[in-house]
């Protein structure tokens, strides 16, 4: 259980500390931030789980996932809502959201812990069997080794050129502007030019062979991975 990495995002300081203490006691590393602000500077896709509270400042909770879920790089986050806002319709949005749960306030810490539990142990589980290849005619990711087999022969990409592979197999047919490309790749990384994913993607063309023709350019909008 050490290993998994949970975010609080709550403005009441004191249920956070609750929150920490016991979490931590249970084996869990625990980040927390008091707004969806702060939350978002971080890199979210780190986490295995965000507790993530509804009312906020400027940023609701539910505004927060809608935004998580709009970017590649953070939409299959697991979240976990905590809310004093208990009617139907909040529930129902908080699932419609994706949410693994929705916890209402006040509610027993045992419990918390108890749901926590089982929704990593689920995920574990999911994960553990989703975790298969990537495959495109004789182009295969090996996601577990992070490798890519052309011809069931290993070719040699780098970090950010194996990424852009894998975004691009992963959404085949939809087209990425250079800045999607950046945000989901290079996140969180200062002073990255646009020229910086024109020359990885030139270098990816040439280590994919036959497949080079697959990835095409779009004038004005960006790149796509043609199938």
């Amino acid at each position: 259980m050490g290993s998994y990495r949970i975010l609080v995002v709550d403005d009441e300081v004191d249920l956070c500390r609750i929150l920490q203490f016991n979490l931590e006691n249970e084996g869990y590393s625990v980040d927390v931030v008091y707004s969806a602000e702060d939350a978002l500077k971080k890199d979210l896709f780190n986490y295995n789980l965000l507790l993530l509270d509804v009312m906020m400042g400027v940023i609701s909770g539910f505004k927060m996932a809608h935004m998580l879920r709009e970017n590649i790089k953070t939409a299959k986050i697991p979240i976990v809502f905590l809310s004093a806002r208990d009617s139907e319709n909040d529930r129902l949005t908080g699932f419609a959201l994706g949410a693994e749960d929705y916890i209402t306030k006040p509610f027993s810490i045992r419990e918390v812990m108890a749901r926590i539990k089982a929704i990593l142990s689920r995920l574990e589980s999911s994960i553990s069997e989703a975790q298969t290849d990537i495959l495109f005619e004789k182009l295969e990711i090996n996601l577990s080794k992070k490798k890519v087999l052309l011809n069931k022969e290993e070719i040699s990409l780098t970090k950010k050129e194996f990424e852009i592979l894998k975004l691009f197999l992963e959404n085949r047919n939809r087209i990425f502007t250079r800045q999607e490309i950046l945000s989901n790749i290079w996140a969180n990384e200062d002073s990255v030019l646009d020229k910086t994913v024109d020359v990885n993607i030139t270098r990816l063309r040439k280590k994919i062979g036959p497949y080079k023709k697959n990835i095409v350019t779009r004038l004005g909008y960006g790149y796509c991975f043609e199938a």
